[in-house]
């Protein structure tokens, strides 16, 4: 085991896993997230923008809740997307505090364009793994993140 942890043999194998959880994740997302610098995106604005594209409209809350990301973030994130016309805020009529975030043009046309590339690099990053591997991968990590 990788820990240096002087716990229990099942303490030190958690912690381990967990450790190589998020090395692998931080990497994974590092190698295929670099060409969003090109098109000067953050990971979190590509998320929004990926969300939106499709789903459709959604509400800043639950973007948050799709991204997991808290909504100070999230008002950041659709805040720089705006500026750049690429989301655009609408006020519901039946609920004036409810705003809508939706693509605009520019922004469909950009995830549109950017969105084969990210799919071909996720494609590429996993195919190191056999498909039973990834679905054994996909059912673990479901497990985990949410809970069975």
């Amino acid at each position: 085991m990788a820990t240096k942890y002087p716990g229990t043999t099942s303490e030190r194998r958690a912690l381990s896993t967990y450790i190589n959880l998020l090395r692998c994740s931080e990497v994974v997302t590092a190698d295929t997230t670099r060409h969003l610098a090109a098109e000067k995106l953050t990971v979190g604005q590509f998320g929004t923008l990926e969300a939106l594209y499709h789903l459709g409209p959604l509400c800043q809350r639950d973007i948050g809740r799709k991204l997991l990301r808290s909504g100070g973030n999230v008002t950041t994130v659709v805040d720089n997307l705006e500026k750049r016309g690429l989301v655009k805020r609408r006020r519901q009529a039946e609920d004036r505090r409810y705003y809508s975030v939706a693509l605009t043009d520019s922004g469909r046309e950009l995830i549109a364009r950017i969105m084969p590339r990210q799919v071909a690099g996720i494609k590429q990053r996993l195919d190191v793994l056999s498909a039973e591997e990834q679905e054994t991968l996909r059912r673990l990590c479901r497990k985990l993140g949410v809970g069975d």
